[in-house]
């Protein structure tokens, strides 16, 4: 491939629902383009982003997927990402690294929640976007409905750059309406396009198209209006010139016409990317902090400029090991270059680098400002990683990790497999930062965290396949906490051994008093007269500490309890620091139960977005699961629902929404705090924690 300056350059994220044709438009285009010999297809498993072996057996993308092509003297970085939303942090990390977000959408199913999400998305990220009206050959397609909901939904600003001059499955031909010319294709994989002049019966459609595309870029900037009012229209010159302007500005939407399994308008995107759509040069930089000084600047794609590049995601190979996906934001990097990792302060030597199509490497000498590329084994790079020079120490703004909106439990099923599976579970979340793990002493089990059951699931999986070690899926044990609502004034325990020789004697009075929510634990030392040495005052401390993290009444941990030690006795021979401990741990818990304890359960709050359609029955479910309704909002044709819910009804909530609303609906969840739990929701709790205390005995 010959070297493309920055200016040339176009990096592009495939984003939608899942379905929408993502994988098989990267497929066309790479054939059309002459990057392959043949045309892939998802149900084959030949595609050249979607290459794993679980992508291939579920026949949908799970990582992004990465890919190259040159067009009319440009290079086209393209960025294939996953559209279940599963997997919504690899289209955040993609959009991290692209000046331009394509959305598709289906032509007879229209916006979708996932196109939405999307949206979304790319509104967060401050990017310009394009949409693609994909499967114009479906017999059911609708481009005018489609369109109006794209302009409804995603953006007035929408403007349409073809259409299609028939729908369905004799769909073939699309009217440019920059070029105002007509383009018929051939049989998919035949590249064969043939140029036209508008049909009769087109023009006026064709017309009123393309003076809507001119008053929207008239509408971009004063003189360009002034120009419009005086002539009527503008020039070429300005129009191309303003068109680049507004779809940088994301003032201007361009819409296509397009069939990815047919191939019919696959060049005139292409024409229209490689010419309209923003290079790295066209941006005015990335964001980021002077490391060490938190001051905020912009780093500009200057091939000139000292090096700079960012680690948006690590793909784990059997034969190769880490390979670390980069752009560069500033300067040049070739092979053998020293760059200073500013999050960890650590310098990596880069070595081997290659631009990617799926999991096809082509070795390349060096990579510019604004390019995509991928160097292997690093030794302490991570993703969301800046490299820089050591003249010029920046820190790239990182990318955004979504909350997690599901937790499983893995239990081993073999013994001494603990190493092997921490080992997986970390390469894992390297690769996909959006999943998640850490061991929960206050319930004793390691938590993996994700956006849904089919990303927890294919960790399971990959564990297996990579590591050979197998694991069990389960509902995590829920964090309950143990409280008081009463006071007590005085308890005592008195801890006596003689057992031969030198006993063991200690003996405390306690007064119990509950906190506040949230305070925590506050011991208090009222012993005057030396009742209690003060040397045994620590021992005291920690026997109580030691019994509230183990817990009284169902083995959970103790919170927000103040214990006043007031008086108490000791023998000059037998007390020691064990026998207050064990004298305080025993007067804790006797005083706890007088106290009237409670369990404390902790509570969510989610955020739901669901089609009107749905509201009533997922605030109905949402009733049925103790929660309590906060608020709602209307966004554009969605519903958001807040809401407060106990996390233990919260298990796989993801999947039970997506059955309730086909789908459609999608949410979000933040710890809120703890709450007790409803007596007969209690009572059961502890029940099942003494018989299994019986049973384990």
């Amino acid at each position: 491939m010959k070297e493309y300056e920055t200016e040339a350059i176009h990096n592009i994220a495939f984003v939608g629902h899942g379905g929408s044709g993502k994988t098989t438009l990267s497929e066309i285009i790479l054939y059309t383009a002459g990057e392959s010999t043949r045309i892939g297809k998802i149900e084959e498993g030949n595609t050249i982003s979607d290459y794993t072996p679980n992508e291939i057996e579920k026949q949908i993308s799970i990582t992004t997927g990465i890919m190259h092509l040159e067009w009319n003297n440009s290079k086209i970085n393209i960025l294939d990402t996953p559209g279940y939303s599963d997997f919504t942090g690899e289209v955040r990390s993609a959009l991290k690294v692209c000046e331009t977000a394509v959305i598709l959408i289906k032509s007879a199913e229209g916006v979708e929640v996932g196109t939405e999400t999307s949206a979304d998305i790319i509104k967060h990220s401050n990017l310009p976007k394009s949409v693609i009206i994909n499967k114009v050959d479906n017999e059911h397609s609708t481009f005018g409905e489609t369109l109006a909901q794209a302009k409804d939904r995603i953006s007035s600003d929408v403007t349409v750059i073809t259409f299609p001059v028939s729908e369905g499955i004799n769909f073939d031909t699309v009217i440019d309406v920059v070029k105002m010319k007509a383009y018929t294709y051939g049989e998919a994989g035949s590249k064969k396009v043939t140029e036209a002049d508008v049909p009769d019966d087109l023009k006026e459609k064709a017309d009123n198209y393309r003076t809507e595309l001119i008053e929207k870029i008239a509408e971009t900037s004063e003189e360009l209006m002034n120009k419009y009012f005086e002539e009527g229209t503008l020039s070429e010159d300005d129009l191309m010139k303003g068109l680049k302007d507004a779809i940088k500005s994301d003032s201007l939407v361009p819409v296509f016409a397009l069939s990815a399994v047919k191939g019919v308008g696959i060049n005139n995107f292409l024409d229209f990317a490689s010419q309209y759509f923003p290079s790295p040069a066209d941006t005015e930089g990335a964001g980021a902090t002077l490391a060490g000084k938190g001051e905020k600047v912009l780093v500009k794609a200057d091939k000139n400029g000292e090096p700079v590049i960012f680690i948006f995601k690590i793909i784990s190979e059997q034969h190769v090991g880490e390979l670390s996906l980069f752009k560069v934001y500033s300067g040049t990097v070739s092979a053998g270059l020293d760059l200073l990792n500013e999050n960890n302060n650590k310098t990596e030597r880069l070595n081997q680098l290659s631009i990617l199509n799926g999991h096809h490497r082509k070795e390349v000498t060096k990579v510019i400002a604004g390019d995509i590329a991928s160097v292997v084994k690093l030794k302490d790079t991570h993703a969301n990683n800046t490299l820089t020079s050591k003249n010029y120490l920046v820190i790239i703004d990182p990318i955004e990790i979504p909350e997690p909106v599901i937790r499983g439990a893995i239990i081993p099923k073999a013994k001494g497999d603990e190493d092997k599976i921490a080992s997986g579970l970390h390469t894992l979340h390297e690769e996909d930062p959006s999943f998640n793990v850490k061991y929960d002493p206050e319930i004793s089990q390691t938590i993996i965290f994700g956006q849904g059951e089919l990303q927890l699931a294919l960790a399971v999986k990959r564990l297996k396949e990579r590591y050979g070690v197998e694991v069990d899926l389960v509902e995590p044990r829920i964090p309950f906490r143990e409280a008081i609502k009463g006071s007590v004034n005085d308890v005592e325990y008195k801890h006596k051994k003689q057992s031969g020789g030198r006993g063991q004697y200690g003996h405390v009075h306690f007064k119990m008093e509950p906190l506040q929510r949230g305070a925590g634990f506050e011991f208090v030392n009222s012993i005057v007269g030396g009742a209690v040495p003060g040397r045994f005052i620590p021992a005291v401390e920690k026997g109580i500490q030691d019994i509230m993290g183990k817990g009284v009444i169902a083995g959970n941990k103790v919170v927000d309890v103040k214990v006043t030690l007031f008086d108490g006795t000791f023998h000059n021979v037998d007390s020691d620091e064990m026998s207050f401990k064990l004298a305080a741990s025993q007067c804790f818990k006797k005083g706890f139960l007088e106290a009237k304890p409670c369990l404390l359960e902790p509570i969510y709050e989610i955020e739901i977005k669901v089609p009107e359609d749905y509201m009533g029955d997922v605030m109905g479910d949402i009733s049925s699961k103790r929660g309590k309704i906060q608020g709602m909002d209307s966004d554009g044709h969605f519903q958001i629902i807040k809401a407060l819910v106990p996390l233990a009804e919260l298990y796989k909530y993801s999947s039970h929404l997506r059955s309730i609303t086909q789908g459609r609906g999608v949410h979000h969840r933040i710890f809120h705090h703890y709450e007790e739990v409803p007596k007969e929701v209690e009572q059961k709790i502890i029940g099942e924690y003494n018989k299994s205390r019986e049973e384990g005995n």
